[in-house]
């Protein structure tokens, strides 16, 4: 599938694949406790975070963000047709291409938006002020796709789906991995079932974007304060 998950050149990018890969396939809290030299810390809202000890954020007035990569859960596709009526058009490769690129977009932008309403400039090169962010959205599973064709039946669920944020600091000139968060989440729970729609689940998906995208953000700023705080960087 043209959305599976692909492996960077950069410095440490092999180690953070495997821990990509790794994440898709078991529960968030079975990761290893270090990742190249970073260590687990904790954290109040997401599954989990490794940061490089010592590692000073303060530096980083300006974001690289690289183009967010899409990636379904395995065998998604045929699980779909399986558990669609015969009624139901069948969910091609096409459609989940499709799913992908929405989502790929909508969280890219909404990614940007909020750290550029948290007065971080968006920067197009790398340069020793800017922080590089590789967002990999993995493991995505949408309860009711929506392909858009003539026959398609109603459906209704209480949410859209779920999926896996893994996200990857490093410096953007020497590619030194700074820190990976991991979070896996549900999209908004409805206390009553709803009908289900394209719109509605790029809605529901986008929403889980944002919330994303605000604690990456803030937990940067938290980083920040910490090291001028303290004097140096606290993990």
């Amino acid at each position: 599938m043209s959305t599976a998950i692909r492996r960077r050149s950069d410095r440490g990018s092999w180690h953070v694949a495997l821990l990509f890969t790794f994440c898709a396939a078991h529960a968030v809290a079975q990761v290893p406790p270090t990742l190249e030299g970073l260590v687990k810390v904790p954290s109040k809202r997401l599954a989990a975070v490794y940061l490089l000890p010592g590692a000073d954020f303060r530096a980083y007035t300006k974001v690289l963000i690289d183009p967010v990569q899409v990636a379904f859960q395995k065998n998604w596709v045929s699980q779909m047709n399986r558990s669609r009526g015969g009624a139901a058009p069948k969910i091609d490769e096409s459609d989940a291409r499709a799913i992908a690129d929405a989502m790929r977009s909508g969280f890219q932008e909404i990614f940007a938006a909020t750290f550029k309403a948290k007065g971080y400039e968006l920067a197009a090169a790398p340069a020793s002020d800017v922080l590089r962010l590789s967002p990999e959205v993995v493991n995505v599973y949408l309860n009711a796709p929506d392909p858009g064709r003539p026959g398609v039946t109603r459906t209704y669920t209480v949410e859209a789906g779920e999926a896996t944020l893994v996200l990857a600091a490093r410096d953007s000139t020497t590619g030194a991995l700074l820190g990976v968060a991991i979070d896996r989440s549900s999209t908004r729970v409805s206390r009553h079932l709803s009908t289900t729609t394209s719109v509605t689940n790029r809605g529901e998906f986008e929403d889980l974007f944002r919330h994303w995208a605000d604690i990456c953000a803030k937990g940067l700023e938290q980083l920040k304060a910490s090291a001028a705080s303290s004097g140096k960087a606290k993990p």
